[in-house]
């Protein structure tokens, strides 16, 4: 499918207010939104797989999210994948390997999809072998090589969930994958 940013720019802003939006309401609502994140391997978690992108811990985690995720959005807008489609399916598998593979705590937050459309957009430029995917592919390794390199591996801290970073990260190699994989091959003619 071929667009242009221009034509996905709006949705993009619109996905962002959403997510903003819900942190302003949540702090007005006497309703703690932040329960509703993924609970591994409980009933009640399976509600945060869709949820939990839009909800954050505090300003500072929704900052952190904010700018890379609207980088990451603008360049999927940018490439021949159906941005919404893999934007819901990542958000989807990512959220799927968390509940089931997360620690015992709740996990909130935008980035397990950043990591995701991190790993979306690298693997796509290996996987598909086009000039611009390639190129969107070097631009993310090099600007955010290292966060995606060092937001996966296990740490110390209870406030960073890396599980859900990894997860990402693994969900957007298998999107890309499978995007090339099953894409129909032109069958040829004869003349």
């Amino acid at each position: 499918m071929q667009h242009r940013i221009r034509q996905e720019l709006k949705g993009v802003v619109i996905f962002v207010a959403v997510i903003w939006s819900v942190y302003f309401l949540d702090l007005i609502v006497p309703v703690d939104f932040l329960t509703w994140g993924v609970k591994p391997r409980t009933l009640t978690g399976l509600v945060g797989i869709p949820l939990s992108p839009f909800l954050h811990f505090g300003f500072s985690h929704l900052l952190a999210n904010t700018l890379p995720l609207i980088v990451m959005l603008v360049l999927l807008a940018g490439s021949r994948a159906d941005s919404w489609l893999v934007v819901t399916v990542l958000t989807l598998i990512s959220g799927a390997l968390l509940w089931l593979v997360g620690r015992n705590s709740i996990h909130v937050g935008a980035s397990s999809l950043v990591f995701g459309l991190m790993s979306f957009l690298i693997a796509s430029g290996f996987f598909e072998k086009r000039a611009v995917a390639i190129l969107i592919a070097l631009f993310v390794g090099f600007f955010y090589g290292t966060t995606l390199f060092w937001g996966v591996l296990p740490q110390i801290s209870d406030k960073v969930s890396w599980e859900g970073h990894l997860c990402g990260a693994v969900a957007g190699v298998g999107v890309a994958w499978a995007m090339t994989a099953w894409k129909p091959r032109a069958t040829p003619t004869e003349a």
